[in-house]
């Protein structure tokens, strides 16, 4: 079995806007009263970790009695958030997380709620679900019919857009295709990635950098206005248009590169990179957030996998940009400075373009071994 999520937008009434206000508001208080309870329980049997994996943990339904108001939105909504926060309990007993911290009113706001009883169906131009009933929603694409509705996820952006992801379930078993057009890709700051194929490069418009000096504008107007005011909200909301325009325009572009990469190739090969690390000690931390490089490597990953194919990721020590992609000879230093690859044996190259080519020809040699 697979999954697969479908995101369209949401078109709420008035009414419906304030049960949604109301749900995300009671979502977050849940989950916060639970986590002020679980983070007592652990000051107090840190010590012994017998005795803390005997103690029972409270659930939403604990709550409704003395917060009757609760009973208004969907006890789905609010069991879910009892789930995520014990997620949250896992990653951190197991090592892979930090201790579950409060939920703030500035925090992303949504929630999920699962399908029970035909609780959750798409209408005709609309979606049903609990308590707010029929949703007016712009489904811009058929969601198949084998598809199975598990959950849905409703959430708000800052610029008080409502949206819905719609998870679903379905039998998928790809067939492996054979391997026969391969590709290396490598990180350009510039550019997303230069391809193995005679050194193409993504030709990433970085949206970011092209707004910045607008957004800096918009900002500084934001800072002088006075917090709370009418003028000062009106200005928030430019604000975070422009931030919300260039996230979608990079996803945009994202996803229609990895799309052409995964029609035409049967393997891509790229490096297992880390981009926050790369950020902080170079000092590249705006170039490398408008790239969103793990975003385009997740994109081109389920494309991949859809269609059968592979996404191969090399080791980040791999030295790819000191190797000569035509005698094999490795460099013993090569500062960021030198964009041009030179050789002793007279080759000459792109520096990431040889980088490229190396990284295919590790790709080849790992599939060859697998």
């Amino acid at each position: 079995m697979a999954n697969k999520a479908y995101k369209f937008r949401l078109y709420p009434t008035k009414e419906q806007e304030q049960l949604l206000a109301k749900t995300f508001g009671c979502v977050r208080f849940v989950y916060n009263k639970m986590l002020a309870e679980r983070k007592e329980t652990y000051e107090k049997f840190k010590d012994d970790k017998e005795a803390l994996k005997k103690q029972k943990f409270p659930t939403p339904a604990k709550y409704k009695k003395e917060f009757a108001w609760l009973k208004e939105v969907d006890s789905l909504a609010l069991a879910n958030a009892g789930l995520n926060l014990q997620k949250a309990y896992q990653n951190f007993f197991s090592g892979r997380a930090e201790f579950p911290k409060f939920k703030s009113r500035k925090a992303r706001q949504s929630y999920t709620t699962n399908v029970v009883n035909g609780n959750i169906m798409l209408l005709d131009g609309y979606i049903k679900l609990p308590k707010l009933k029929l949703v007016k929603i712009k489904q811009h694409r058929e969601i198949p019919s084998h598809h199975i509705i598990k959950s849905c996820t409703v959430s708000r952006t800052k610029t008080g857009k409502y949206y819905v992801s719609i998870l679903t379930e379905y039998e998928h078993q790809p067939v492996q295709k054979e391997v026969q057009a391969v590709v290396g890709l490598d990180f350009s700051m510039n550019g997303l990635f230069v391809h193995s194929e005679e050194g193409k490069t993504a030709n990433y418009p970085r949206f970011y950098r092209q707004a910045l000096e607008k957004l800096a504008k918009e900002q500084r107007i934001l800072s002088r206005r006075k917090k709370g005011s009418n003028r000062w909200h009106k200005q928030r909301l430019k604000v975070a248009k422009l931030h919300e325009r260039i996230a979608n325009q990079r996803k945009d572009f994202l996803h229609k590169e990895s799309h052409k990469l995964a029609k035409r190739y049967d393997c891509v090969v790229i490096e297992d990179l880390n981009m926050k690390g790369m950020s902080q000690a170079l000092n590249f931390g705006k170039s490398v957030a408008d790239n969103a490089w793990g975003m385009f490597t997740t994109f081109l990953q389920y494309k991949l996998e859809e269609q059968g194919k592979k996404l191969i990721k090399i080791d980040r020590w791999f030295p790819s940009s000191k190797t000569c992609s035509c005698c094999g000879q490795v460099k013993e230093s090569l500062s960021l400075s030198e964009r041009i690859f030179h050789c002793d044996c007279g080759f000459v190259a792109d520096r990431d373009w040889n980088a490229s080519i190396n990284i295919k020809r590790e790709g080849l040699r790992l599939l060859a071994s697998s």
